[in-house]
C-alpha cells in the first residue's frame, strides 16, 4: 500500500471524533425526548394551543402554525413566517412537546423581533447556499485534474474548494449556535411566565432542549474537523 493511501486513510480518523460525538448527540435526543414525552403536563395543554396563546398574547398573529408529517421535523419558517410542528409535538400534551413547539415559537420572535444573531445565522444560510452552487462544480473538476495530472497541480482546485466549502459550514454552524440557544432560553422563560409547566415540569424540558443542542454542536465539530482536514492536505501539497 502506498503512503498516499495510508494518508487518506488518517485524514479521515480525523473526522472520527466529531462523528461519535454526532452519533452520541442524536442517541441522546432520541433518549431523552422518548423518556419526557411520556409525561404529561399537569395542565394537559396541547402544544398547538400553547403557540396560538404565545403567538395571540404576543401580538404575532401574523405568525402561521402548520402541523407536518414526520418525527421531530418541527422548525420555524422565517421565509414565510410559519411555525410548523409535527403532528406527534403538535397534538401532545408532553413536557417534551411543549419544550419543542415552544423552542419554534421562540426563533419566531427572534425574527420578528430582529433578533441580530438570527438575521447573521440567515445571511450565513444564504451566502452557504449561493457559494455551494459554484463549489461543486469546481470540487468535481479538481477531482478530475487530481486523477489526470498526476503531479496534482490543478488538483489543487478541489482543495482550495474544499476549504472554502467547509470555511463557510463552520461559519453557518457557529452562527446557529447562538440562536439555537436562545431561542430555548426564551422557550423556557414563556412556559414558566404563563405557568405552562411547573418548576419540576421545566427540569426535563430544559433536558430535551439541552440534548437538542448537542446535535448543533456537533454539527460544528464536524464542520471544523473537515476544515482542518483540508487545511491540512493544502499545507503538504504545499510542502
Amino acid at each position: 500500500m502506498s503512503f498516499a493511501y495510508f494518508e487518506y486513510i488518517l485524514m479521515g480518523i480525523i473526522l472520527l471524533p466529531g462523528i461519535i460525538f454526532a452519533v452520541y448527540a442524536q442517541y441522546k435526543v432520541n433518549q431523552t425526548y422518548n423518556e419526557y414525552s411520556k409525561i404529561s403536563s399537569r395542565k394537559n395543554i396541547y402544544a398547538k394551543d400553547a403557540v396560538k396563546q404565545v403567538l395571540d398574547g404576543a401580538g404575532l398573529s401574523n405568525v402561521k402554525l402548520e402541523e407536518i408529517s414526520g418525527k421531530l421535523t418541527d422548525h420555524y419558517d422565517p421565509t414565510r413566517n410559519v411555525v410548523r410542528l409535527s403532528s406527534e409535538i403538535a397534538n401532545s400534551t408532553s413536557v417534551a412537546a411543549l419544550g419543542i413547539a415552544m423552542h419554534e415559537v421562540g426563533h419566531a420572535l427572534q425574527h420578528n423581533k430582529g433578533y441580530f444573531p438570527s438575521k447573521l445565522r440567515t445571511l450565513a444560510i444564504h451566502f452557504s447556499n449561493v457559494t455551494s452552487i459554484f463549489l461543486w462544480p469546481l470540487v468535481i473538476i479538481g477531482i478530475i485534474f487530481n486523477f489526470v495530472y498526476l503531479d496534482g497541480t490543478l488538483g489543487q482546485i478541489f482543495i482550495w474548494a474544499g476549504i472554502a466549502f467547509f470555511g463557510v459550514a463552520v461559519l453557518v454552524n457557529l452562527a446557529t449556535l447562538p440562536v439555537e440557544f436562545n431561542a430555548s432560553k426564551r422557550s423556557v422563560k414563556i412556559l414558566r411566565e404563563l405557568n405552562i409547566l411547573d418548576e419540576s415540569e421545566l427540569e426535563g424540558c430544559k433536558k430535551v432542549l439541552t440534548a437538542a443542542a448537542l446535535t448543533y454542536v456537533a454539527a460544528l465539530i464536524v464542520s471544523i474537523l473537515n476544515l482542518l482536514r483540508f487545511i491540512l492536505v493544502f499545507a503538504r501539497r504545499r510542502d
